[in-house]
């Protein structure tokens, strides 16, 4: 399944933290010449870099890209996005949408099952919908991607006990009915996040049924042979796969607490694939057998700075921040170019991208105004009775997962701001885990000033908008939302969101949102992402992927992908 879960990914560095799905820039696939390697060989070695463990595999409660990761490997859902960014079947067939827009009718693949042989039918799709929006789950996301069906509200209010019966309907075992309280042109895309749990299942285990995933539970290519926590996780073919089946025989995923490591660990064949460092990448282009990769991706790097929290809840202090920072001398001294400096908030390939969107001094320019930042900087802090002296100390909590290019990113940053604002911004490194802790509990409250992510989704422009900057959609981070100056905007996302019958017209509502959300300083959008990763040459059928999401490919894939006898590979002796 390629989620299109909207995943919070480590502080600014979305590019190499992932292995996006890297694949080549002039063919769909990786070939060899070399014969298919035997059984007991095709094992593919696949790192998580940059986190001591995978926080859940529990899909509603997943908020974070490595979790996201192994989710992948499991579960599925009703539609999905494949390579090419195209939202198409995967356990459903088809679907039909009623002349008002609110009744969604899905129709199910016949004789699907779980790992571990059961049926899976309509019961099992409403069931993990329901779940996700149980209020005693505590899901961060689930409100946001699910309020638009009906009574969604009353349920979280704890008004009503269940939606099944009333807006989720199982006419018959292949039949799922879905109810909304109101057109919502960007529901599809929201389906291609939910995934389908097994009912029975989790009923039997209870709050750890995934700890027991090794005995079923999930409908997706692969299922958990085992998970050593705090060092790996092994998967192992489905059998009940309804689509084309691995030819891997095993994959692993090794857990490596700082990012950097994998890239050593790829060069002595202990792993198959990384992501490549930026000053590694010049060396890396020159890796035989085409081995380094580039490809876009649908991802941002930002800060967000609290609207709840003094002096952030001024406008000038924000865009003083903003227009202190040079993004153009960011991406070449720290990253070594291999990101797209940018200010916009919906990224390159997405629908609704707007090229000629102006920066906050009216023009294109990505190297900021320092002078322009100062005078604002002053001009806010005096509207606050303040001064840089009486301001509150600056502090911006981050994670770095051991990557230098990410504690570099900030000494310069710190720079930036200290020259044309004459402040010193406190940097706060935590652990992943803790960070998005941290900020999944700072919604409508003072508890994190400042915050530094990363930002991976879909298409859809109501990912980048909405589901970012409604309060009631889970992922204000920024606390947005909760600004009444900012109604307007929140009311104009609303009618873009709702707006079914004109496409076109929907896409330059989201425009004028996004030029209000860049004068407001919603977010300080640094760049957006490109995925450079390294793949070993023995590695035959590995997709391109023109979306760039996650480091996982779209499912079907896996029946093409196999090791090779080529002899530059991982050595996998150790797990056969």
């Amino acid at each position: 399944m390629k989620h299109t879960r909207y995943v919070i990914l480590p502080a600014l560095t979305l590019l190499i933290m992932l292995l996006s799905a890297c694949g080549s820039s002039t063919s769909n696939v990786t070939t060899s010449q070399a014969a298919k390697a035997p059984t007991k060989q095709q094992i593919l070695v696949f790192p998580i870099g940059g986190v001591r463990d995978v926080a859940t595999l529990d899909p509603p409660l997943i908020s974070e890209v490595y979790s996201a990761e192994a989710e992948g490997m499991l579960f599925n859902g009703m539609y999905t996005y494949n390579d090419q960014s195209k939202m198409v079947p995967d356990l459903a067939t088809s679907y039909e949408l009623s002349a008002d827009g609110l009744r969604w009718t899905f129709h199910l693949r016949p004789n699907l099952k779980f790992s571990d042989g059961s049926l899976l039918t309509s019961a099992d799709v409403v069931y993990s919908i329901d779940r996700s929006l149980q209020p005693s789950l505590k899901s961060p996301f689930a409100y946001g991607e699910l309020a638009e069906i009906k009574d969604a509200d009353k349920l979280n209010d704890g008004k009503i006990k269940t939606l099944i019966g009333d807006s989720l309907l199982t006419p018959d075992p292949q039949t799922v009915v879905i109810v909304t309280s109101k057109p919502a042109a960007f529901f599809m895309d929201l389906v291609g996040s939910w995934a389908v749990v097994e009912k029975s299942f989790v009923e039997k285990y209870g709050s750890h049924w995934t700890d027991h995933l090794s005995e079923g539970g999930v409908a997706g290519p692969w299922k958990l042979q085992s998970w050593s926590h705090n060092k790996s996780l092994t998967f192992v073919p489905n059998p009940y796969y309804y689509g084309p089946k691995p030819q891997l025989q095993k994959l692993v995923m090794p857990l490596y607490v700082e990012s950097d490591t994998t890239y050593k660990d790829y060069q002595v064949n202990r792993v198959d694939f990384s992501f490549v460092p930026p000053v590694n990448v010049e060396a890396a282009k020159k890796l035989s057998d085409g081995q380094f990769r580039v490809d876009p991706s649908l991802g941002n790097a930002f800060v967000a700075m609290n609207y709840l929290v003094k002096p952030f809840d001024n406008l000038k202090v924000r865009q003083a921040f903003d227009l202190a920072i040079n993004r153009e001398l960011l991406a070449s001294k720290v990253w070594h170019n291999t990101v797209l400096p940018t200010y916009h908030t919906i990224p390159q390939g997405a629908q609704g991208y707007n090229p000629n969107l102006a920066n906050l001094s009216g023009n294109k320019s990505l190297a900021g105004d320092p002078v322009r930042a100062k005078q604002l900087f002053m001009e806010g802090l005096q509207e606050e009775g303040m001064t840089p002296a009486t301001m509150p100390p600056i502090h911006i909590e981050v994670t770095v997962a051991g990557e230098q290019s990410l504690s570099d990113q900030w000494a310069v940053l710190q720079q930036m701001w200290n020259t044309a604002l004459g402040i010193s911004v406190k940097i706060d490194v935590v652990d992943f885990n803790k960070l998005v802790t941290d900020i999944n509990g700072s919604h409508g409250n003072k508890n994190v000033m400042a915050d530094a992510l990363g930002w991976q989704a879909s298409p859809d422009p109501h990912s980048w908008t909405t589901l970012m900057f409604d309060p009631s959609a889970g992922s204000d981070y920024s606390n947005y939302g909760y600004n009444p100056e900012q109604r307007k905007v929140l009311a104009d996302l609303a009618k873009a969101d709702e707006n079914v019958k004109n496409a076109a017209e929907r896409l330059q509502e989201y425009d004028q949102v996004e030029r209000e959300l860049e004068n407001d300083v919603a977010w300080i959008v640094l760049y957006q992402d490109e995925s450079l990763c390294a793949v070993k040459p023995c590695v035959v059928g590995w997709p391109h992927n023109v979306f760039g999401q996650f480091g996982i490919p779209y499912q079907p894939d896996w029946g093409n992908i196999y090791i090779s006898t080529q002899p530059n590979c991982a050595n996998t002796s150790s797990y056969q």
